[in-house]
């Protein structure tokens, strides 16, 4: 090949890779749903770690009367030389209330918070150790026994659209 006609872009796969591998992942997950669905089961069976040994289990009561509030627990693996930055977002308290109108308010405000700070670091001057705590994947339990539902569909459903206006505002769905 002649090397006038050589620009090097075919290589580029490889190096974005060998930088990628070396510098790491960041993997943000979010578990949501009523207690006693199998959340932390299942997150500690995928990532073969135990995220959760430091967690107080509530009272019923407790339950009952807990507000949604969001927990992170990070943990780095690696695997075959490859680093996983792994953050689980939890939402304690999602769902469990008798009243489960407005529940999944402080699950979508957290999801847009984290990609409003992503999109203004990534803005500024400064982009070098950006930190990418967006949601990359929310797994939402829903319980067999149906009471779940109400706040999925409120979560999933873009505001408006319940109501027939058509019209699609901004929200988690986005």
């Amino acid at each position: 090949m002649d090397d006038k006609e050589y620009v090097g872009f075919a290589t580029l796969p490889n190096q974005v890779h060998r930088k990628s591998v070396k510098k790491g992942f960041d993997f943000t997950l979010m578990v949501a749903g009523e207690s006693g669905l199998g959340k932390s089961t299942l997150v500690n069976s995928l990532f073969l770690t135990d995220l959760y040994r430091d967690r107080k289990l509530l009272s019923a009561e407790e339950r009952i009367m807990q507000t949604v509030e969001i927990t992170k627990h990070a943990v780095d693996i690696e695997e075959k030389g490859v680093r996983l930055r792994l953050t689980i977002v939890d939402t304690p308290g999602f769902g469990d209330a008798v009243n489960n109108t407005e529940c999944w308010k402080p699950v979508a405000e957290y999801i847009d918070q984290q990609f409003e700070q992503y999109f203004r670091d990534e803005s500024g001057l400064n982009r070098k150790n950006i930190q990418d705590n967006r949601v990359h994947c929310c797994l939402y339990f829903i319980s067999p026994f149906g009471h779940g539902y109400g706040p999925s569909l409120r979560l999933l459903t873009p505001p408006g659209a319940a109501k027939g206006t058509g019209e699609h505002q901004q929200g988690c769905h986005q």
